[in-house]
């Protein structure tokens, strides 16, 4: 019978998730890493992101980011 193989992120179901934290705390299964994320690609994303909207709201007129308010509000409290 083939091994079964570790899964990619620890069990959503109560139960399960206390019986891995369990394993792992004992040394019967192996903890599970998350997937290591490239540092160039997170660098560029923070960069561009981070500076993006207060740039962008910056350089608006006033008139323009009301305008721009207002369509936000009113498609948000047009919702059921």
């Amino acid at each position: 019978m083939p091994t079964k193989r570790p899964a990619k992120r620890p069990p959503k179901d109560t139960n399960q998730l206390a019986k891995y934290i369990l394993d792992v705390s004992t040394g019967d299964a192996e903890k599970i890493e998350p997937p290591k994320k490239d540092p160039a690609a997170v660098e560029l994303g923070r960069r561009g992101g981070l500076k993006s909207a207060e740039t962008r709201s910056r350089r608006l007129s006033p008139t323009k980011r009301k305008a721009i308010a207002k369509k936000a509000a009113k498609v948000r409290w047009s919702k059921k």
